[in-house]
């Protein structure tokens, strides 16, 4: 079976001004890779409580992020032929994502959509609880955009082999 691509998202906040500063990806085949994103100057929100949350410093981003631009031509190269990745927070990631692209001046060359529209009512009644006894088993670092990505690629998986053998 060929997993899904999972898409996840970490930001400076949310709401008004926000602004993504690490994206991840969870290929098909399993593996992932991360990129901190350099802020733009005119980006200048920043939640100290989303700081507690994802460990990532402002000033770690000026010194350790890519440049948008360079996101931006690293998951259209990534994702261009898959042509689409899933997101458990669609709602927030799309919104961010576009923000990227805008500033990059680029247009995406895949879709992003959201993660339950390849759940089936067993998957999703069995999510939450599965995705917790994951964390647990193999002391993922939650909010960080990679192993977020990898959490949601693993739990899609396990929620669907439970789901089958129910």
């Amino acid at each position: 079976m060929t997993l899904p691509t999972l898409l996840d998202i970490e930001a400076s906040g949310f709401g008004r001004g926000s602004y993504p500063i690490e994206v991840g990806l969870a290929r098909a085949d399993g593996s992932t890779c991360a990129f901190l994103i350099q802020p733009l100057a005119e980006w200048t929100h920043w939640d100290p409580k989303a700081e507690l949350l994802h460990g990532i410093s402002r000033g770690r981003l000026q010194r350790e992020g890519y440049p948008v631009r360079q996101v931006a031509r690293w998951l259209n190269d990534e994702l261009g032929e898959v042509g689409i990745a899933y997101s458990d927070s669609w709602g927030y990631d799309n919104t961010w994502l576009s923000l990227l692209f805008h500033h990059a001046g680029m247009l995406p060359a895949f879709r992003l959509e959201a993660l339950r529209i390849l759940l089936s009512e067993a998957q999703q009644a069995l999510w939450s609880r599965t995705k917790e006894a994951i964390i647990r088993e193999q002391g993922i670092h939650r909010h960080r955009a990679g192993e977020d990505a990898r959490l949601l690629q693993l739990t899609y998986l396990r929620t669907r082999e439970l789901a089958a053998g129910a």
